[in-house]
This record gives C-alpha cells, sequence and structure tokens, in this order.
C-alpha cells in the first residue's frame, strides 16, 4: 500500500479517517504533531492554517507517495487555493471526509478539490465507511498506473 498524507484544517476529518484506514477504534483525539506512520501520515490541522508550520507539511510530502487534501463535507470554505496540486511532485487527490453529516454538501466541496487541482476526488465516512473501499483500492493499485497526471491542474 502507498504512503499518504493527509492535509487539511483542524477539524477536517484527518485522524479519524487515519483511524479508520488502519482499522483502529474510531475515537477522538487532539493530533498536536505528525504522526508518521507505516501506511499514513497524519498532520495537525494548524500546521495547514499557520504560514510558520505550512512548510513542515512541504517536508512530509515527500515522505509519502500520494497527498490526500481534506475537507470536510460541511466546509464553510476551502483553504486550498487553486491550482495548488501544480506545486507538488506527488500524486495529488482529494478526500471529502464525513459525509455522513447532517449538512454535508459533497458536490460543493468536491467542486473546491477539483478547483485546487484534484483530478479524484474520494467521498468518504469514516463512521459508516462508505467510500473507504475505493479509497483503499486506490491506494493499493501499482504505483505505474498513477501517471501523476492527478497534479496538473486544468481549468
Amino acid at each position: 500500500m502507498k504512503k499518504i498524507i493527509l492535509i487539511g484544517r483542524v477539524a477536517a476529518g484527518k485522524t479519524t479517517l487515519t483511524q479508520a484506514l488502519r482499522g483502529e477504534e474510531i475515537k477522538y483525539f487532539k493530533t498536536q504533531y505528525i504522526n508518521y506512520m507505516d501506511t499514513v501520515i497524519d498532520t495537525p490541522g494548524e500546521y495547514t492554517e499557520r504560514r510558520e508550520t505550512s512548510g513542515a507539511l512541504s517536508l512530509y510530502a515527500y515522505e509519502a507517495d500520494v497527498v490526500g487534501l481534506v475537507l470536510s463535507a460541511n466546509e464553510p470554505y476551502s483553504i486550498f487555493s487553486p491550482c495548488l496540486t501544480s506545486m507538488v511532485n506527488r500524486a495529488v487527490i482529494g478526500i471529502v471526509s464525513g459525509i455522513d453529516k447532517p449538512d454535508a454538501n459533497v458536490e460543493r466541496v468536491t467542486r473546491w478539490l477539483h478547483l485546487a487541482g484534484c483530478k479524484k476526488v474520494f467521498p468518504v465516512s469514516a463512521i459508516t465507511g462508505e467510500g473507504l473501499e475505493a479509497l483503499v483500492k486506490f491506494l493499493e493499485e501499482d504505483s505505474d498506473e498513477q501517471n501523476g497526471s492527478d497534479r496538473v491542474c486544468e481549468q
């Protein structure tokens, strides 16, 4: 399985998704530092939100095979700039987390991730398990099947 780094703002669902991908019991805890595991790199949301710590994400992205931009399905705005993926030399995917939330707007958040440059977007719920199979299958695919074209921003 390819290693993925999960990047997103505070409360985007990165840690819950990490637990689901690893088959662990889902329990809340606040990620305080970068958690480097066998197949997942879980990052604190503050690293994405603060310019002073965002550079660490660039360094850790080089340790991953895939960069996962995570936005919760009920986000009021996108933290990711348009064409952001053009700056990364790794495959970049979008992950819409929390699709089971009552106020989820999966279509809107998917559009934001496409605007950021993600060609592949995976809507998931770590709580119900919906969509996780497709994400895991993608992460298990041979690297040769990923030609890096997901990083190209097309308008």
